[in-house]
């Protein structure tokens, strides 16, 4: 058991969209990633997804709505629902999720990022 600096961790990173894990709890994955700019539409059928802004400000644009977090705000994103998260400047994010999932989704492109690399 060690106990884990997010500030820390984020400083060993620059890209954006590629989540890295920092811890396992039970099968879920603790990830921190960087987002900036538009991500890609897409959803996850089999699990919901959780954003926890640690920094800055992004925002989950949905068919009908958009919501905005900030600093501390956390958000579930119901599995199958269809999202675009994006952020206008860096913004730093914890995900929590099932091990494996794949940040784009059962989409394919160039933000999917390789899954299951720790910091």
């Amino acid at each position: 058991m060690v106990k884990i600096n997010l500030q820390d961790k984020f400083s060993k990173f620059s890209e954006h969209w590629t989540p890295k894990v920092i811890a396992e709890m039970n099968e879920y994955q603790f990830k921190l990633v960087k987002i900036e700019g538009e991500f890609v539409w897409h959803n996850h059928s089999d699990t919901d997804e959780v954003f926890i802004v640690v920094e800055g400000k992004m925002f989950i644009e949905f068919e009908s709505e958009t919501i905005e977090l900030n600093q501390g705000e956390m958000y579930v994103v119901p599995k199958g629902v269809q999202h675009k998260p994006y952020a206008e400047q860096e913004c730093k994010v914890m995900l929590v999720e099932p091990k494996g999932v794949v940040n784009t989704g059962e989409v394919s492109g160039d933000l999917t990022a390789q899954n299951d690399i720790w910091i």
